[in-house]
């Protein structure tokens, strides 16, 4: 598999920490994510923001390496986040997380389904 990022530099905004566009090309497999949590083991949730987007890549690569996948393999992330103010510390978690490779990316401000779910990620991967 292939990825190719499409960010122009003209005609269009910059993007910053992400990229517009990936073109993924000779993919055999999608795994498509579901909205993860910062949940532990027993559901529980994270104290607070760091811990809980700590647990959200935790889970992530937990399920990732299930399809024999890693976070390598992500081509696509979207963030729900509970406040605007989190918006900074989410980029810098998928960038650590990521080891600084760049995605498209979305992050929206929503309710989440528990007060105490402060984050909710989905991704896909290709590989």
């Amino acid at each position: 598999m292939e990825t190719v990022s499409h960010s122009p530099t003209e005609g269009v905004y910059a993007a910053d920490d992400y990229v517009h566009a990936m073109e993924v090309r000779g993919a055999r497999r999608t795994l498509y994510v579901a909205g993860t949590m910062g949940l532990d083991e027993a559901g529980k949730p994270g104290a607070g923001l760091a811990e809980q987007l700590e647990l959200i890549w935790a889970n992530i690569r937990t399920i990732l390496a299930s399809a024999d996948m890693t976070v390598d393999n992500i081509v696509r992330v979207t963030s729900c986040l509970r406040d605007v103010s989190y918006a900074q510390e989410n980029a810098r978690a998928r960038l650590a997380a990521l080891g600084g490779r760049k995605v498209p990316t979305t992050a929206l401000v929503a309710q989440t389904l528990s007060q105490d779910w402060l984050v909710e990620i989905e991704v896909i991967a290709a590989a």
